[in-house]
């Protein structure tokens, strides 16, 4: 007698077969329902209400998952030593870089996308074209990681974790299966040629039914590989696309080569009309020799991302009492000693401990002069050393090294696509179904016309095969593609390549004097002492604050004035772009700005050409300094530019008025604000959006960071202060103001390039399928036409990286 445990029962979605206690089940109205996990279960109740439920007579008693994971495969994705390497966690969720395998065009990532976006417990799911990268966040209380990619299996295609060196690997795998494949076809095409000269020869000069049907048999020996193995990939997307109920390119493709495979079958067996078998071969082989070009192109736009990255050292030379050994990367820990040599790359950041050298941090901030570095100074994770022997202490783990922050900006800046790409990719869903409308009613139209069977159905199949939804697929995430890389390489880092058209889109740019426009470092021009007082006082003060002009008083006592001791102040309290104030022992210390000074009740004035610091003990002004800062390197020019691209900039400064106008005046802006508070500078932005102004935000320091995050781009200049960066949308690692310009040029190329791509791509297709209808183009051309039409946008794209 069989016991309950041991009874095997199927998964009502994927077939695959477990034991009856292990499945989720299920009671219907009419029957009971039992699943092997929960993505079979929710896939399953998507085609049903979507009325899909057609798909379950198609798959009849086969098995879905047979020819990916198994169960066992799938559980490793569940596993503690796998989330570790791959998912990371932020406010209760998780998220994964996933590598989609079996995508062919952008219909495929439509039915992805939709799938996983109805999936309970999945947050957000989009996936890149280009790089077939899917950025995907769920949360853990609702569904596993296992169980996405069993529902990604279960419509078709299949997903695995994204490494550089995995991912190499399964990219060469995969680039040689496409030459091996177009290897068989191009041989196939070459001598069905051949023979195809000689059935043209015949036709002029006269051949016999006998002969003309051996040279048939022969063009159907030598089409069959190249239309079932060549084209094999378009067969397999085909399947996928018509078992779940939508169209894409390998249906258009499929539909019109075999097509006029059968009819050519036909027609040999009957011995009647013309044979087709070698527009079948050389239509699957050029499309197919497209497809690969168009696959080694997107690599080497994806390469020039991952190689930042993967050149890191695995492993560093830790120094321990005394002794060193070689540790991995993922284990060393803030405070760890660690020795560099001549040539190697910095693996975490950190500060010199011992000794000094010269660094090149071109990787990370695009200045290819090198740069010295001695005690104290800070290092750089993706910087090399370059002529000497150093030794640094860590300051972040591996996980919060620069290199590794700059590469996660960039993955993730292409999971969010621009709304004129989400717009292309909705096109794209429906596109293929339109086009097989089309070629339909031509096959009808041209056949009620009077034309033969045979006629009306090539030019069907020239139809189907010159539309290219790939070329409207492509026209925008190649582009955003190479502008992520090539800023990359100039140092700016978009955190999203949605920011790419809204910076394109811009009207208005709000620029911060001090560390945008200017150097961030004043030097004091004039000391004025007006009472007595202890200078160690002040210098205890200045010191409790990293604002540049803090900085510069220090940096001229230590230089000009006898500091006796470090005095330890009290209540210290920092007014944000005004000043700061402490106690010490009985006295009350006040400096900053005269605006702060007058704020804290204490009459001072004095004529501000200059930026301004007041010292003040007990409510009576001591000292006064005036400070003059130089401009950026290029700061007329770059205003120059910026005015040139059709942007209004703006001042907003803390500093006083004549301070901000005498700057303002040196580059070149008409319209300026001074003595700034944070909120005032929000409020600035946020009145330029009420009036239908697109603004960005230029900042880098704290006082910005609220005015950054009002307004619709912030660009952060790559300096310490974290805050500012993490508020901002763009990065600038090199703190240029004309690395600003580039941003703002690379941005507006890219929108135009996207225009002319999906301009061409709809035009090319409206041209080509309308050419096409009329019966003017043959299938051979068409599918020409179409492998262009995409190399075309690709080729367009990389254009970016030429300036």
């Amino acid at each position: 007698m069989q016991h309950y445990d041991d009874v095997i029962i199927p998964c009502s979605h994927c077939n695959l077969e477990f034991a009856k206690d292990v499945m989720i089940s299920q009671n219907t109205y009419d029957n009971e329902l039992f699943f092997c996990c929960k993505g079979c279960q929710s896939v399953y109740h998507i085609l049903k209400d979507g009325h899909l439920d057609s798909f379950y007579d198609k798959l009849g008693s086969k098995q879905l998952h047979s020819v990916y994971h198994t169960q066992n495969d799938l559980s490793k994705f569940d596993t503690e030593g796998f989330a570790k390497k791959y998912i990371s966690s932020q406010n209760g969720y998780c998220e994964i870089s996933l590598i989609m395998d079996h995508i062919h065009c952008s219909a495929c990532v439509w039915l992805n996308e939709k799938i996983l976006h109805k999936t309970d417990g999945i947050i957000d799911a989009t996936i890149n074209y280009t790089t077939l990268k899917a950025k995907i966040v769920w949360n853990p209380d609702n569904i596993k990681l296992s169980q996405i990619i069993a529902k990604i299996q279960s419509i078709g295609y299949d997903a695995y974790a994204y490494d550089i060196k995995t991912g190499e690997a399964k990219a060469n795998k995969a680039r040689k299966d496409y030459y091996a494949r177009l290897v068989v076809g191009i041989f196939c095409t070459m001598n069905i040629m051949w023979i195809a000269v000689a059935q043209y020869a015949g036709y002029f000069s006269g051949i016999t039914q006998s002969a003309k049907t051996i040279l048939n048999i022969a063009e159907f020996v030598l089409a069959t590989p190249a239309l079932f193995w060549t084209g094999w990939p378009y067969f397999r997307g085909a399947y996928f696309a018509f078992k779940n109920r939508v169209a894409n390119m390998d249906t258009l493709i499929v539909f019109g080569t075999f097509s006029a495979y059968l009819y050519s079958i036909y027609a040999t067996i009957t011995r009647t009309g013309e044979v087709y078998f070698d527009s079948v071969t050389m239509v699957i082989t050029f499309i197919f020799i497209g497809k690969y070009l168009e696959v080694l192109s997107k690599k080497n736009a994806v390469d020039s991302l991952d190689n930042i990255s993967s050149s890191i050292p695995e492993h560093v030379t830790v120094i321990r009492d005394g002794k060193s050994s070689l540790v991995d990367t993922t284990q060393i820990n803030i405070g760890d000693i660690i020795e560099v040599k001549a040539g190697e790359k910095i693996a975490i950041d950190g500060v010199v401990y011992k000794g000094n050298a010269s660094f090149d941090e071109s990787s990370t901030s695009g200045e290819s002069v090198p740069v010295y570095k001695k005690h104290n100074d800070k290092i750089l994770s993706g910087t090399v050393c370059l002529d000497s022997t150093i030794v640094y202490k860590a300051t972040k783990d591996l996980s919060h090294s620069t290199i590794q922050s700059i590469t996660s900006i960039l993955e993730k800046s292409l999971s969010n696509k621009p709304k004129i790409e989400k717009l292309a990719d909705s096109v794209s869903g429906y596109f293929s179904f339109v086009v097989l409308f089309i070629s339909i009613c031509t096959l009808i139209g041209w056949y009620l016309w009077g034309k033969s069977f045979e006629d009306a159905l090539i030019i069907a199949i020239s139809v189907t095969v010159i539309a290219c939804p790939c070329a409207l697929g492509l026209a925008t995430p190649v582009a955003t593609l190479v502008a992520v890389a090539v800023g990359s390489k100039r140092g700016i880092l978009f955190k999203s390549a949605s920011h790419l058209e809204t910076i394109a889109k811009a009207t208005t740019v709000v620029l911060d004097k001090t560390g945008t426009i200017t150097k961030a470092r004043p030097e004091v021009v004039n000391f004025t002492q007006i009472g007595d007082f202890d200078i160690n006082m002040l210098y205890a003060l200045v010191q409790k604050s990293n604002h540049p002009i803090s900085k510069a008083i220090v940096k001229y006592l230590q230089a000009n004035k006898q500091l006796s001791q470090e005095y330890q102040l009290a209540d210290i309290k920092h007014i944000e772009a005004r000043g700061l104030k402490a106690n010490y022992k009985n006295h009350k210390l006040y400096g900053g700005n005269i605006e702060f000074i007058n704020d804290m009740n204490i009459n001072f004035c004095m004529r501000q050409d200059n930026s301004v610091f007041v010292f003040a003990v007990d409510n009576m002004v001591v000292c006064s300094f005036e400070l003059e800062d130089m401009l950026k390197d290029g700061a007329v020019s770059a205003i120059r530019d910026i005015k040139k691209l059709g942007l209004n900039p703006i001042i907003c400064s803390g500093d006083n008025p004549n301070a901000v106008a005498k700057i303002a005046k040196k580059v070149g802006i008409e319209t300026f604000y001074s003595s700034m508070t944070p909120t005032d500078k929000a409020n600035i932005i946020t009145k330029l959006k009420e009036d239908k102004k697109v603004v960005i935000m230029v900042g880098d320091g704290i006082n910005d960071t609220l005015a950054l995050s009002k307004s619709d781009i912030a660009i952060a200049m790559g300096n310490d202060t974290d805050l500012a960066v993490q508020t901002s949308d763009v990065v600038l690692m090199d703190d240029q103001i004309t690395t600003l310009v580039y941003s703002l040029r690379l941005s507006k190329k890219v929108f135009r390039v996207i225009k002319q791509n999906l301009l061409f791509s709809l035009g090319y297709n409206i041209f080509a399928i309308a050419v096409a209808v009329a019966g003017f183009v043959i299938p051979l051309v068409a599918a020409i036409s179409m492998s262009i039409s995409s190399l075309v946008v690709v080729g367009n794209s990389m254009r970016i990286k030429n300036g």
